[in-house]
C-alpha cells in the first residue's frame, strides 16, 4: 500500500469527479456556445458546475471565470488587474513568498516599469499588519498576498488586508491565491473583502487543468487572450466542460470543513510527535501553520535523495512546491534558513483522507534514511 502524503502538490481525484466528467465526455459532448440542442445541454452543465463553485465562495455565479488551474487564475488576475489599474497608479506590493505564478508575474510587472514591494515575512513566515500598512500607499493598484504558503503551510491575515487598503485610500485591487485553502479554510468573498481570488480544482480531488478566479462584479481586468465570447472574454476559448464539471463534482464533497480540520490537526500532532524524535529533525513550519501542511528538515540528508529514499518504499511527498521541480526554495530562502536546511527540507501535506499508518510508514521511511543515507558534508 501507497502513503501518499504530497497532497498540496496534487490529490487523487474522488470517484465522484471521475465518473462526472467520463458522463461529460461521453454523453455532454456539444460545444456551450453552439445553438443546437446539443450546445445547450453542455451550457446548462456548464452553467450549473459554475454555480456550484461559486456556492463554495459565497460569490455570484457570474463571479466565477474557469481557467486552466491556478497558475493562469494568478497570472489572469495578477497581470491583468496591474494593466487594467495602471492610470491610478504605478505600485504593485506582493509577499517575497508567494507561489511562482504570482511571484513571476509581478516581476514581469517590475520589467514592464511597475514599482514592485516584495515583503519579507517575520521569523514565522508571517507578513506582519505594520509592514503591509507601511508597503500600501496612494500609488498602489495591487496587492497580491496568499491565504496559505504552499510550503510552509502559513496562514496570512488576508482577512484584515481590505480595511488597510481603504483606509490608506488606495486604488488597488486585491487578489488572494487561495489555492492551498480552498476546501481546507473557510472563504466567502465578500468577507475577506477581495476583488479577485484564485482556486484550483486538482487541489480538493478535481482533475488537473481546471482552476477558477473570483472576479467581484464591477471589476474590470485585462484580459490576457483575445478570443471568442467564453467567459465574459475574460478568459475566450471553448471550455474545457468535463474538467470543469468534474471541478464542481469535487467541490460538492468538501464537506465538514470544521470536522475535517480537526482530524488533520490530530493526524498533524501525531506525525510530528514521531518526527521530532529523529534525531536533527527540525520543523520549519509555525505552530499556527495550516495543519495541512508540515515542512521539516533533516539537517543531514540531501532532499532530492530522501525523496528517493522514501519512493523506494513507496512513500510519496516532496521537498517543496512541485512548480519548483527541485530548484532552492525561494519561500525557505526568504525566511533566511542557512543552505543545508534549505537543502534538506521536505514537505508533508495531508488530505482528509490521510491516515496514521501513512504516516507511520513516512517516520520510519525518514528514521532509517536519516540513520543510513550519505550526508550532506
Amino acid at each position: 500500500m501507497e502513503a501518499y502524503l504530497d497532497n498540496s502538490a496534487t490529490t487523487k481525484p474522488s470517484p465522484h469527479a471521475v465518473s462526472e466528467m467520463m458522463r461529460i465526455f461521453n454523453d455532454v459532448y456539444g460545444n456551450p456556445s453552439s445553438l443546437h440542442g446539443l450546445g445547450k445541454t453542455a451550457e446548462e452543465e456548464l452553467s450549473k458546475a459554475r454555480n456550484t463553485v461559486a456556492a463554495t465562495l459565497g460569490a455570484a455565479a457570474s463571479e466565477i471565470i474557469f481557467t486552466s488551474g491556478g497558475t493562469e487564475s494568478n497570472n489572469l488576475a495578477v497581470l491583468g488587474g496591474a494593466r487594467a489599474r495602471k492610470r491610478r497608479g504605478n505600485k504593485i506590493v506582493t509577499t517575497a513568498i508567494e507561489h511562482s505564478s504570482v511571484f513571476e508575474s509581478v516581476k514581469a510587472l517590475e520589467s514592464e516599469g511597475f514599482e514592485c514591494v516584495f515583503l519579507k515575512p517575520d521569523e514565522t513566515g508571517h507578513i506582519t499588519e505594520e509592514a503591509l500598512k507601511e508597503a500600501i500607499d496612494e500609488n498602489t493598484i495591487l496587492v497580491s498576498v496568499m491565504y496559505v504558503n504552499n510550503e510552509t503551510g502559513v496562514i496570512q491575515p488576508v482577512d484584515r488586508i481590505a480595511r488597510i487598503i481603504k483606509k490608506k485610500n488606495a486604488p488597488a485591487l486585491f487578489h488572494i491565491d487561495a489555492v492551498q485553502a480552498y476546501g481546507k479554510l473557510p472563504i466567502k468573498v465578500q468577507k475577506l473583502g477581495c476583488d479577485l481570488l484564485t482556486v484550483s480544482a486538482h487541489k480538493i480531488h478535481g482533475p488537473k487543468g481546471c482552476g477558477a478566479l473570483y472576479i467581484r462584479k464591477g471589476v474590470h481586468i485585462v484580459p490576457l487572450v483575445y478570443g471568442g465570447e467564453q467567459e465574459r472574454k475574460i478568459r475566450p476559448g471553448t471550455e474545457a466542460l468535463a474538467q470543469i464539471c468534474g471541478f464542481a463534482a469535487a467541490a460538492e464533497e468538501i464537506g465538514d470543513l470544521k470536522k475535517n480540520l480537526e482530524a488533520v490537526k490530530e493526524l498533524n500532532t501525531y506525525t510530528l510527535n514521531g518526527l521530532m524524535k529523529i534525531d536533527g529533525v527540525v520543523k520549519n513550519s509555525p505552530d499556527d501553520a495550516l495543519p495541512y501542511i508540515i515542512n521539516i528538515s533533516t539537517n543531514a540528508i540531501k532532499s532530492e535523495t530522501m525523496l528517493h529514499e522514501l519512493e523506494s518504499s513507496d512513500v510519496y511527498i516532496s521537498s517543496g512546491s512541485a512548480c519548483a521541480k527541485g530548484k532552492p526554495s525561494h519561500v525557505l530562502t526568504a525566511l533566511g534558513f542557512d543552505r543545508l536546511r534549505a537543502d534538506t527540507a521536505l514537505r508533508i501535506s495531508f488530505s482528509a483522507d490521510s491516515t496514521k499508518e501513512e504516516a507511520d510508514r513516512l517516520i520510519e521511511g525518514i528514521k532509517h534514511g536519516v540513520e543510513t543515507l550519505v550526508r550532506i558534508k
